[in-house]
C-alpha cells in the first residue's frame, strides 16, 4: 500500500511544474485578454472617428514592441548564462551541464550493482532463491523504485503537449 502510495506521490511530483505552468498560463490569458479588449476598445473608438490608418500603425507598433520585448528577454537569458559560465574552464562548463544526468546514472548504477552483487552472493553462499528475492527485492526497495520512476516518467508525460 505504502508503494502505490510512494509511486503516485512521485508521480503528480513530477506534475507539479506543470500545474504551476497552468496557473501561471490561467493569469497570463486574463491579462491578455484585458489587453486585448483595452485594444478591441481603443480601436472602435478610432474607427468611430475616421482613424483607419492609424489604427493598423498603431497595431504594427504594438507587435513590434512585443517582438522586441521577447528578443530581449531571450537575450538577457543568453547573457546570463553565458556569465555564469565565464572564467570557468570548459571541464566546468561541461561538469556543469552533465550534473543530474551523471547523478540520475551514478545512482542507477550503484543501484544495480547492489542489487546484482547481493545476487550473485547470495547464490555462491547457498540462500535459496525465494529467500534471496524476498531480501533484495524488499518492500523498500520496491517504494524506491517506483518513486524514481514514476518521478522521471511522471516528468515526461506532464512536458509533453
Amino acid at each position: 500500500m505504502f508503494t502505490l502510495l510512494t509511486t503516485l506521490v512521485s508521480f503528480l511530483a513530477g506534475g507539479l511544474p506543470k500545474l504551476m505552468d497552468y496557473f501561471q498560463d490561467k493569469s497570463d490569458k486574463a491579462h491578455e485578454l484585458q489587453l486585448a479588449q483595452m485594444q478591441t476598445e481603443r480601436e472602435l473608438k478610432m474607427l468611430k472617428e475616421g482613424y483607419v490608418a492609424q489604427a493598423r500603425v498603431e497595431e504594427i507598433r504594438t507587435e513590434q514592441i512585443s517582438i522586441q520585448s521577447a528578443e530581449k528577454e531571450r537575450e538577457a537569458l543568453y547573457a546570463h548564462d553565458i556569465a555564469i559560465g565565464q572564467g570557468a574552464s570548459q571541464w566546468v562548463i561541461n561538469a556543469r551541464a552533465f550534473t543530474r544526468s551523471f547523478i540520475t546514472y551514478g545512482l542507477f548504477f550503484l543501484f544495480a550493482f547492489v542489487e546484482i552483487f547481493g545476487f550473485y552472493y547470495a547464490v555462491k553462499t547457498g540462500v535459496d532463491f525465494s529467500i534471496a528475492l524476498d531480501v533484495l527485492w524488499d518492500s523498500e526497495t520496491q517504494i524506491v523504485w517506483a518513486s524514481v520512476v514514476s518521478f522521471w516518467f511522471g516528468t515526461q508525460a506532464f512536458k509533453s503537449k
